[in-house]
């Protein structure tokens, strides 16, 4: 159960009830799970937000499937359940094996990769485990990506980390049809 209550128009300041309003409407709705209904509560950095969001999930340079691989190694390694729910059949849906999916999850060894893929993980998991990334890994993520699309991945890992970060604080609520193993924390 979550730490807060859900919002409303009513529990936001006045002067950002009109921020509350576009982002109802933009989302149908007032989240009721995941890191938009933790983030409503404060409206205008939501809105703000999901202009970050709708750049770097459909305008990045990044291929579909390196971007749901980032959101999951981010979601591993910050034990996100929420995140990792919402792109554990996406990431596969996007082209990713299962095989890797389930090591990530577990946190096995990993199967034979694409040198992508490799970096992408590599990248992730070296700046999460010690907030710093290596001058060989950050040359070999560059190699693969590019230095736009490793900016755009370097962004996109950040962002899912201010999502994960917010979820788990504020203990955000698994939508009840969630599909995916919980991760083993």
């Amino acid at each position: 159960m979550a730490r807060v209550p859900a919002a409303t128009r009513e529990s936001v300041p006045q002067h950002q009830q009109h921020a509350f309003d576009a982002v109802v409407q933009s989302r149908g709705g007032v989240p009721r799970t995941g890191p938009g209904s933790i983030m409503i509560h404060s409206p205008e950095a939501s809105r703000r937000a999901s202009h970050l969001s709708e750049y770097l999930r459909r305008e990045s340079t990044l291929p579909s499937h390196v971007q749901e691989l980032a959101m999951l190694v981010t979601a591993r390694e910050l034990d996100c359940q929420y995140i990792w729910n919402a792109h554990a059949a996406a990431g596969k849906k996007a082209g990713l094996s299962p095989e890797l999916v389930d090591a990530l999850r577990e946190k096995r060894p990993l199967p034979s990769l694409q040198p992508i893929e490799e970096a992408v993980i590599r990248y992730g998991q070296e700046f999460f485990r010690t907030h710093r990334v290596s001058r060989g890994t950050f040359q070999t993520a560059q190699e693969q990506l590019g230095v736009q699309g490793l900016t755009e991945l370097t962004m996109l890992m950040g962002y899912y980390g201010m999502l994960a970060f917010c979820v788990n604080a504020f203990d955000g609520d698994l939508p009840s049809e969630r599909t995916e193993a919980l991760l083993p924390v």
